[in-house]
């Protein structure tokens, strides 16, 4: 895991991605995974990312993920 995240970095490094839209691309694909594994139950979601549910909504509306 460890080898392809640097892989990874030094691929966006070397494009001239910039760090808040690598942190924010990196969030709305973690986010939706993790919908995705509780078939789309925000609440159960939530929980696993260790957040409020209202904030995890702002998020879905923010990432147009639903």
């Amino acid at each position: 895991m460890k080898h392809k995240l640097d892989a990874l970095i030094e691929e966006m490094v070397e494009k001239g991605i910039r760090l808040p839209e690598a942190r924010r691309e990196f969030e709305k694909r973690f986010v939706a995974q993790v919908l995705q594994n509780h078939k789309g139950n925000v609440s159960r979601a939530a929980q696993q990312l260790r957040m409020h549910r209202n904030t995890l909504g702002k998020k879905i509306t923010e990432y147009k993920l639903q």
